[in-house]
């Protein structure tokens, strides 16, 4: 029997240990960062959303490219995305975490054991012993050993569970509004991916261009020169003629040589955003989308942008994170509440199995913490000022981002139409000095310029329907509606 005492001893004071309750701790709210702000203008080299994972390798065969493909090669593979989108699992990963403190944490253990319990060390030494032996039928066994021996077999279930906490609750608020602000950040991404890609698409497009006309003015500049070598030949042009259409059909092969090094460094520039390996043959089969777009007046702009801008939303619900958290530590003062439970069944060798049952309540709340928590306080109520600074700004900024671009918009758009008029001009010069030169009214100089002049006035097009079309993706991008709407800005 003092064999099973001893033993149910050890057991007790073990369950006593195991059953110390486990009270909730508020974790400390990291120092908000926003992430970079959107600016039209930025440079590659200052967007974190430039570059992809590179998915398979280049094939000999040609891959055929629309824009829209465009556009979802990229959501696959752009790194800026993919980070938004691991952030945003770890704030919802976070966001579980917190709704376990309300959950019970229940646990079932089970052991085998053999003790070997120095009885002496408990307690029961000789004059207790005595006296135990006093009332106990039969009295002291003979040859009694206080170093007892025993096998024991033990199962248990346990339970520990928050019931009311301040701070736990308004944890539990941060954690959902982080998975928000999570979650407005991949949104944000995904814009930020559209316009990257189709910026890209759309000059290896103008690039394109550029080759197609080079290309045009140089078989026109051979046809040239051709003619004035057979005059020469037949006596009827100086030479200078004919070594003036050689300069000019020289010089225009070189152009045709860097245009065609441009387009191909666009390409390649194109396949980095979306993940292609640089050698692989790639034909663009969207044409170059040319519409006049129907701007909105900028008070109507602006209310969409206030709506759908998903960093704007990112932001609101960053503040309501930031509120959540002060107000966790302003509750710390309030009483916790929490329940501790915990059965376990121990049978010993020769004695045969014993329930152990505890279960407790316990009610805490801080009586003299003040310097940590008015600390906590203030640096809480900061940052949640920062974030409605932050947010002002914001607001702000859109507002001048939907008018800034708006005016790219208009700009751009009688840039083109003017380019559009010099085009027709230079063809018409360019007519009528081929007629002349071919009537032998005049020699071959005012053609070569008529010539320039087309080709200058071809290339000034193609880069202000360039610069219209990016002006429009701008605008569709500070409105927010980039996403869903971007073909319907540029028009196809």
């Amino acid at each position: 029997m003092l064999a099973a005492v001893g033993a149910m001893s050890a057991v007790s004071l073990s369950a006593q240990q195991d059953d110390a309750i486990v009270r909730p701790v508020v974790p400390k709210i990291p120092r908000y960062t926003l992430a970079a702000p959107y600016f039209p203008n930025a440079t590659s080299a200052q967007n974190p959303y430039f570059g992809s994972v590179t998915t398979g390798v280049a094939t000999s065969e040609t891959l055929k490219l629309t824009l829209d493909d465009a556009v979802r090669r990229g959501f696959e593979t752009n790194l800026g995305l993919k980070q938004a989108e691991a952030n945003e699992k770890a704030a919802r990963g976070q966001h579980y975490e917190a709704m376990q403190l309300f959950l019970p944490d229940i646990h079932v253990d089970g052991l085998r054991s053999f003790r070997e319990t120095n009885l002496v060390a408990l307690g029961f030494g000789p004059s207790l012993v005595a006296k135990l032996g006093s009332i106990l039928p039969g009295g002291i066994p003979p040859g009694l050993s206080f170093i007892t021996k025993a096998d024991v077999t033990e199962g248990s279930i346990s339970m520990k569970q928050t019931l009311f906490s301040g701070p736990v609750i308004d944890v539990f608020k941060a954690a959902g509004a982080l998975s928000k602000v999570q979650h407005f950040a991949r949104m944000t991404a995904r814009g930020e991916v559209v316009q990257q890609v189709a910026t890209a698409y759309l000059r290896a497009l103008a690039a394109e261009s550029e080759v197609e006309n080079a290309r045009a003015l140089e078989a026109s500049d051979k046809v040239l020169f051709d003619h004035a070598h057979e005059m020469h030949l037949a006596g009827v042009a100086a030479n200078l003629d004919e070594l003036r259409a050689r300069l000019v059909w020289q010089a225009q092969e070189q152009k045709m040589i860097a245009a065609e090094n441009a387009r191909e460094k666009a390409l390649i520039l194109l396949k980095r955003e979306i993940g292609l390996a640089p050698g692989q043959p790639l034909q663009l089969t969207d044409p170059t989308p040319y519409s006049e777009l129907a701007v909105e007046s900028v008070e109507s702009l602006r209310a969409t942008a206030y709506e759908s801008r998903q960093d704007f939303q990112r932001l609101k619900a960053q503040l309501k994170e930031a509120e959540a958290a002060r107000a966790g530590y302003s509750h710390q003062r309030w009483p916790t509440l929490t329940f501790n439970g915990r059965y376990a069944a121990t049978a010993v060798n020769g004695v045969g199995t014993h329930g152990n049952l505890v279960a407790m309540g316990e009610l805490s709340m801080p009586v003299f913490h003040e310097a940590s928590l008015r600390g906590d306080v203030d640096i809480a109520r900061a940052q949640e000022r920062a974030v409605q600074a932050q947010l002002a700004d914001l607001r702000d900024r859109i507002d001048q981002q939907v008018r800034s671009t708006r005016m790219d918009v208009d700009a751009a758009a009688k840039l083109v139409e003017v380019a559009r008029s010099n085009v027709e001009l230079a063809r018409q010069a360019l007519d009528d000095e081929t007629a002349r030169y071919e009537a032998g009214v005049d020699d071959n100089l005012p053609l070569v310029k008529a010539q320039a002049s087309l080709a200058a006035a071809e290339t000034n097009l193609v880069e202000s329907e360039l610069q219209y079309n990016l002006a429009k993706l701008a605008l569709a991008r500070s409105t927010g509606v980039i996403e869903l709407q971007y073909k319907k800005y540029l028009g196809e």
